[in-house]
C-alpha cells in the first residue's frame, strides 16, 4: 500500500531528522556530476511520481497549533504527516515563529523531513504572510510601516527597500515563499479587511509600488505572491467571515482591479493568490446552500482563474488559493469538494484545505486525498491538469534553488549565525524608521496647531483605544526630552477608550483629564465603516473630546492610526495627522500586548511629527469620500487641504 494511504506504516524517522541540514539555493554540484536543464529535471521527476505524490505537492496545510500548544518546534506527528502525504509545502503563522533562532531551527527541521524521506527529494515551499505593517508574522525582525504608508511616500525606492528587507530576512530564516505583496486597490472605504494593507485607491500607484516590492522580495531569492486576485479592494465583507460580492463587469475590472496584477504578470511574479469573492458578471454558476443562493467564489471559478487569469492575462505561473478554511468557502462546501473545484478551476495549490491540530484531525486530510484521487479516476479531474500544476510547482522550486540537484551541507549553526546577522538588523531598523517618518501625512493644520510646543509644567493628554498605543506615545514623548530641552518637565497623562466608553458628559474622569491638559493627542483606530457612525464610541469619543478641547482652549490633534477615512467624520479636530499603522509599544509600563511583533514604527513617527522632530512629507494615498448618515457618498469627496503648507516648526 502506498504510504500516502497507510497511516500506520513505520516511517523510520529518527532523532537525526531534527539535526541535519536542508537543501539551499547555493547547493554545489559535485565536480564531474552530469547536470540537466530545469525542464529536463522537472519532466524526469514528473514521470516518476505517483498520483498521490503529485496531489501532495498541491496541498499546503498549516500546523500553527498542535495538541493545544503553539507549534514552535517540529512535533514528530507533524513530521509523519508531511512524510506520509509527501506534502509540497506548509504555511507558517505567528504561533510558529516566535524568535529568530527558534524559527530558523523549525524551518530547518521541516525541510529535514524531506531529506530523510527515501521516496521523495522535493523540498517544501515554506510560506508565510509577511506583508509588513499590520500583517507581520515574525516574532522578531523588521515589521515595516505597511503598504498604505508606502503609498503615502509615493516612493518606488522605499517599496523596493521594504521588499528587499522582507525577502532578506525570510531567506535568512529559510522561508522561501512570501504571500505578499497585496495588490488590491482599496477603492471601497468601507472595506473591513484590506484597508492599510493596500498601497492606494489608485491602481497605477498600486502597480508601481507593488512591482517594486515584488522585485525587492524576489531579488533575495524568495518567491513573491500577488494577492488577492482578481481584487479584494472593492468589498464591504471580510471573506474570513462571509462571501463578498463584487458585481462588476470584466471591462470594469480591466480598468481598475486587474491593472496591478497585469503589471505583476508582465514583470514576472512567481505566484498569484486568489480571492474568495463572488463575481456574478464573470462567473454565472451559482451555489445553493442552507445560507442561500450566491455566485461561485472566484477561487473555485474556472471563468475567473482559467478564463481571466490564465487566458486573458496570459499568466503561466503558480496560482494558490487563499485559505480554504475561511468562512466564504468553508460555510458552503465540503473540504474535499472545495479542493476539487479549485483544481478544476485551474488552481495549482490548495492552501489550508482543512484544520489540522492533532493526530485525530489527520483523517480529514486523508479523506481529501481519497476524494481527489477518486475524482481523477472517474474522469472529473484530468491527470494531465494535475501534471500541469505539479510541473509549475517543480519548475519554480528549481528556479528559486529550493529543489537542487544535490543537497546542501550547510550546518544549522551556520544558518543560525546568518539569521541572527540579518533578521532585525540595525540597518533594517534604520530604514524602517526612515520610511515610517516619510509616510507621515498632515492633511489639516488649522491655526498652525502643529507642531505642539509645550512649556515646562504643561500637560499632554494622550488618548487612544489600546494601552500599547498610549504606552508607545508616552515612551516616544519621553525620548524627545533627550534632544529637545523644552520637553523636559512636561507632564504626560493617558486614557483609553473602547466600544463601551460613555459619552463625555457621562464620563467625568475623561472630562477632568481634558480640562487638566494643555495639549491633547487623540489616536483613532478605524478599520470599518461601522466605527465611523455617530453611535460608535470610535466616532463620538474623539468628536466630543475635540469639541470640548476647542471650547476650553486646548490644542488637539487627530492621530489617525489605521484607515484614514476617520478624517471625514472629525471636522472639529483642528489638525489631522495620518500614520497608517496602529501597533504600539508592547513593552510599555502598562502594556497588555507583550509580544514584539505587535510593535510598529508608525506611532513613534507620528509622535515625533506632532512635536516637530519630523516634518510630515506624505501625501494622502486614497480618496476619502464624505460620510453622511452612516454612508459613504460615492464620488463626493471631502476637501482635505495640504496641512504641510501650514506647518511651522
Amino acid at each position: 500500500m502506498n504510504k500516502a494511504l497507510n497511516w500506520t506504516a513505520t516511517l523510520g524517522l529518527t532523532t537525526a531528522l531534527l539535526v541535519s541540514s536542508v537543501p539551499a539555493a547555493d547547493a554545489v554540484v559535485a565536480e564531474g556530476t552530469p547536470t540537466m536543464s530545469i525542464d529536463q529535471r522537472v519532466n524526469t521527476k514528473l514521470e516518476s511520481m505517483t498520483l498521490e505524490q503529485k496531489i501532495g505537492q498541491m496541498i499546503m496545510p498549516d500546523f500553527r497549533l498542535w495538541n493545544g500548544a503553539n507549534h514552535t518546534s517540529l512535533a514528530p506527528e507533524v513530521a509523519r504527516v508531511i512524510d506520509r502525504f509527501d506534502l509540497g509545502g506548509v504555511i507558517l503563522f505567528a504561533e510558529n515563529v516566535k524568535e529568530t533562532e527558534q524559527t530558523t531551527k523549525l524551518v530547518h527541521d521541516l525541510q529535514e523531513v524531506v531529506k530523510q524521506d527515501a521516496s521523495n527529494d522535493i523540498p517544501l515551499f515554506v510560506t508565510i504572510d509577511q506583508e509588513g505593517g499590520i500583517v507581520t508574522r515574525l516574532g522578531t525582525g523588521t515589521n515595516l510601516p505597511g503598504n498604505m504608508a508606502l503609498g503615502a511616500t509615493r516612493n518606488r525606492q522605499y517599496a523596493y527597500d521594504a521588499g528587499e528587507i522582507i525577502g532578506s530576512e525570510l531567506h535568512a530564516l529559510g522561508v522561501n515563499v512570501n504571500f505578499g505583496p497585496v495588490l488590491d486597490v482599496n477603492n471601497n472605504p468601507g472595506n473591513p479587511v484590506i484597508g492599510v494593507r493596500s498601497f492606494s485607491s489608485d491602481p497605477e500607484l498600486v502597480g508601481e509600488l507593488g512591482s517594486a516590492m515584488t522585485q525587492g522580495i524576489q531579488d533575495q531569492g524568495v518567491a513573491a505572491t500577488a494577492k488577492h486576485f482578481p481584487g479584494h479592494g472593492d468589498t464591504a465583507v471580510d471573506s474570513h467571515y462571509g462571501l463578498p460580492i463584487v458585481d462588476k463587469s470584466l471591462d470594469e475590472l480591466r480598468g481598475l482591479e486587474l491593472l496591478p496584477f497585469k503589471r505583476a504578470i508582465t514583470e514576472g511574479i512567481d505566484m498569484i493568490m486568489t480571492a474568495h469573492i463572488g463575481m456574478p458578471q464573470i462567473e454565472d454558476e451559482v451555489v445553493e446552500s442552507e445560507r442561500g443562493t450566491f455566485p461561485l467564489p472566484a477561487t473555485l471559478s474556472d471563468d475567473v482563474i482559467t478564463g481571466v487569469l490564465r487566458e486573458e492575462l496570459g499568466y503561466e505561473g503558480i496560482v494558490v488559493t487563499d485559505a480554504l478554511n475561511m468562512q466564504a468557502i468553508a460555510d458552503n462546501f465540503t473540504e474535499a469538494e472545495a479542493v476539487i473545484k479549485t483544481f478544476e478551476a485551474g488552481v495549482d495549490i490548495a492552501l489550508m484545505p482543512t484544520i489540522l491540530r492533532s493526530e485525530a484531525d489527520v483523517i480529514k486530510l486523508e479523506a481529501i486525498f481519497e476524494e481527489v484521487i477518486a475524482a481523477v479516476k472517474d474522469g472529473r479531474l484530468s491527470e494531465a491538469t494535475i501534471d500541469e500544476s505539479v510541473e509549475r510547482i517543480l519548475k519554480l522550486k528549481a528556479e528559486r534553488g529550493i529543489w537542487g540537484e544535490t543537497m546542501d551541507s550547510t550546518t544549522l549553526e551556520t544558518k543560525l549565525a546568518g539569521a541572527n546577522a540579518v533578521v532585525g538588523s540595525a540597518e533594517h531598523k534604520a530604514k524602517e524608521r526612515e520610511i515610517a517618518e516619510a509616510a507621515v501625512t498632515l492633511v489639516k493644520n488649522e491655526k498652525k496647531t502643529l507642531p505642539f510646543k509645550p512649556k515646562k509644567g504643561d500637560t499632554v493628554l494622550v488618548l487612544s483605544p489600546a494601552k500599547d498605543q498610549t504606552d508607545s506615545m508616552v515612551k516616544t514623548i519621553k525620548s524627545l526630552e533627550k534632544n529637545a530641552g523644552n520637553m523636559k518637565d512636561v507632564n504626560v497623562i493617558t486614557a483609553n477608550y473602547s466600544a463601551s466608553t460613555p459619552h463625555l458628559e457621562q464620563n467625568p474622569a475623561l472630562r477632568q483629564q481634558v480640562e487638566a491638559a494643555d495639549y491633547i493627542i487623540v489616536g483613532s483606530n478605524v478599520n470599518n465603516s461601522a466605527k465611523l457612525k455617530p453611535t460608535s464610541a470610535d466616532h463620538y469619543v474623539p468628536a466630543e473630546v475635540f469639541r470640548y478641547a476647542n471650547e476650553t482652549g486646548k490644542q488637539s490633534v487627530l492621530l489617525s492610526l489605521r484607515n484614514p477615512y476617520d478624517i471625514a467624520v472629525q471636522p472639529d479636530a483642528p489638525a489631522h495627522l495620518l500614520i497608517y499603522g496602529f501597533k504600539g509599544d508592547p513593552n510599555g509600563p502598562d502594556s497588555e500586548a507583550g509580544n514584539l511583533k505587535s510593535a510598529g514604527p508608525n506611532l513613534p513617527a507620528g509622535i515625533r511629527a506632532i512635536f516637530g522632530e519630523v516634518k510630515p512629507q506624505g501625501k494622502l494615498p486614497v480618496d476619502v469620500p464624505k460620510f453622511v448618515d452612516g454612508v459613504f457618498q460615492d464620488e463626493n469627496y471631502a476637501q482635505f487641504g495640504d496641512g504641510f503648507k501650514n506647518w511651522n516648526r
